[in-house]
């Protein structure tokens, strides 16, 4: 080829131009704030207005749940119709058929999501766990029409319209399924590494909850691992559970270690095993800034504040609740360090650690963080006593 065709060819090259078109969807907008508390183990309340009604309620945001509910106490107070259906919940402790008060609208500042259509529950039993009103869930038919930020930082919801968001530096793009609920993956070390899915559910006040099929047949855990009875409460009632830890969890290029898990008989097959392996639960999830974009069918994760605080590693073996207005011993677990230090069913808790404020959450808190004894003033059939607690530590 002679310098001159190299010369023409070279000029071909450098001027040849491509011509590229492409439909690029809106920047999501930033439609309200909204404020929210936390509960034990990183449940998120926040608070809207239903319909016309000038009171607001109390809702769980929760990625767990696959629809939106109201409490049937809630709907009754409201008089709200209500109209059977034939359709069936399932949570970890039951089945149940529920009716459905349709066609309403939840308020925020600055934002109605109406044509929403709630199932009726129960949630007599979350009131008194939280002692705090439950009024309801928000799920997965509120939560799939926004990006939503969850900012535990400063207890936030920003709920964006969809589109292209801009994620911030330092975090993650996780890409789990989708069906209703969101799965992600998460590789969890013990005995053995094991890989497996898990339901995203922030309504889920734990860590990690692993069906007991799936622990058995991976054979995750080490030969001497310890397990504590226990037992936590959700859809249908009380589950009785284990309590142990495991080495390790890994969700994306984040790792945890010593991390607290819940094993439990998954009688309802709420985790669809092998499909699924448990539950990735908000005491985890809370140690992140989450964007939630459904509409894009991913979850980015970027660490907090709170990613280095320690896990929770008590163990009393107490269920406690408030009932009438008065936190009391409901549950306690045979041989634990409840039942040693001679807690019995129906003890009105009246101090912790010389604490008397009488708010359930609080006294959670110093039960959770005071591994070691711990003194409590009870009272049982109206004569006071006082009982020393050694909360155990699941590590050991």
């Amino acid at each position: 080829m002679t310098k001159k065709c190299l010369l023409g060819l070279a000029l071909l090259i450098c001027f040849t131009s491509y011509s590229q078109e492409e439909f690029v969807a809106p920047d999501c907008i930033l439609i309200t704030k909204i404020p929210f508390t936390q509960l034990s183990g990183g449940i998120i309340i926040v608070r809207a207005k239903l319909d016309q009604y000038p009171d607001s309620l109390n809702f769980v945001f929760d990625t767990g749940s696959g629809g939106t509910s109201l409490d049937s106490a809630t709907a009754a107070d409201l008089k709200l119709p209500l109209v059977k259906s034939d359709k069936t919940i399932r949570g970890i402790a039951g089945f149940r058929k529920v009716e459905f008060a349709e066609n309403h609208q939840l308020n925020f500042k600055d934002l109605t999501a109406d044509r929403l259509d709630f199932h009726i529950n129960d949630y007599e039993l979350l009131t008194s766990v939280y002692g705090v009103k439950i009024d309801g869930i928000i799920g997965y038919s509120f939560i799939r029409r926004y990006v939503i930020k969850i900012d535990y930082d400063v207890n936030q919801l920003e709920i964006y319209s969809p589109g292209n968001f801009r994620y911030p530096r330092g975090g993650q793009l996780l890409r789990p399924s989708f069906t209703t609920l969101p799965r992600q993956i998460a590789q969890i070390e013990d005995g053995r590494q094991i890989y497996n899915r898990y339901i995203f559910d922030t309504g889920a006040g734990l860590c990690f909850l692993l069906s007991r099929d799936f622990v058995e047949d991976s054979s995750l855990f080490k030969p001497n691992r310890k397990f504590y009875p226990t037992q936590a409460e959700g859809l249908g009632g009380k589950k009785q559970m284990e309590l142990t830890v495991v080495k390790s969890v890994k969700i994306g290029a984040f790792k945890f270690r010593n991390v607290p898990v819940h094993v439990f008989d998954d009688t309802y097959n709420v985790t669809s095993y092998p499909l699924l392996g448990g539950i990735l639960g908000n005491d985890l999830l809370r140690r992140f800034n989450v964007i939630l974009n459904y509409p894009q069918q991913s979850i980015h994760i970027k660490p907090n504040s709170h990613f280095n605080e320690q896990f929770d590693y008590s163990y009393t073996g107490l269920g406690i609740y408030l009932i009438d207005g008065e936190i009391r011993v409901i549950d306690i677990i045979k041989d634990s360090p409840g039942d040693k230090a001679g807690f019995k069913t129906g003890d009105v808790i009246f101090s912790v650690e010389s604490n008397y404020s009488k708010n359930i959450q609080t006294y959670k808190t110093l039960f959770q963080n005071a591994i070691g004894k711990i003194k409590t003033i009870i009272f049982r059939d109206q004569t006071p006593m006082v009982l020393t607690l050694d909360v155990k530590d699941i590590r050991k």
